[in-house]
């Protein structure tokens, strides 16, 4: 049976929902800039993301940061404070491989290791990297294995990856 499109006031009381629930596990504003602000401290002193960001970037770090927090807000506290394209902003990149998103994994997971405010805020923000980093090769590079549909999040188109089962 067909499920009713949802009207505006169940979007908001979704939103309103998890929201709740990522506040519970202490994932709040304050965190979310601590994050993004060690994080990126992070991939500046990389030996291989750092001259990447620097190519991009460059000494242009504040609205760099206010974007990926407002990124980070929106998919964790549903707050609609992001808008933007992030994979067209990274299909233009010059220098990027597939294995950087794997650094990139590792450097988040670690920051998340030495930041979050609980175990449970950890495993959800890794999970939604992951899902963002296999997003981004995706769209970028292409990957055997996987498919990709698109799903709106705060009026902005984003794929979101389902791995196909492996092979018998």
């Amino acid at each position: 049976m067909d499920q009713p499109n949802p009207t505006p006031f169940d979007i908001a009381a979704r939103r309103a929902e998890l929201e709740r629930k990522s506040r519970g596990i202490g994932i709040d504003e304050a965190y979310i800039s601590e994050l993004v602000d060690t994080f990126y401290q992070r991939v500046r002193a990389h030996e291989t993301l750092g001259p990447i960001f620097e190519r991009e970037i460059g000494d242009d770090w504040p609205p760099h940061l206010a974007k990926m927090k407002g990124f980070w807000q929106s998919l964790s506290l549903y707050d609609g404070s992001y808008s933007g394209k992030p994979v067209q902003a990274h299909t233009k990149l010059r220098g990027v491989q597939s294995q950087h998103f794997d650094i990139w994994l590792a450097l988040f997971r670690s920051t998340l290791d030495d930041t979050a405010p609980s175990a449970e805020a950890a495993e959800y923000l890794e999970g939604r990297a992951q899902n963002i980093a296999e997003s981004l090769k995706l769209a970028m590079f292409g990957s055997p294995g996987l498919i990709a549909r698109a799903v709106r999040i705060d009026g902005d188109e984003l794929p979101l990856v389902t791995r196909l089962p492996e092979s018998p």
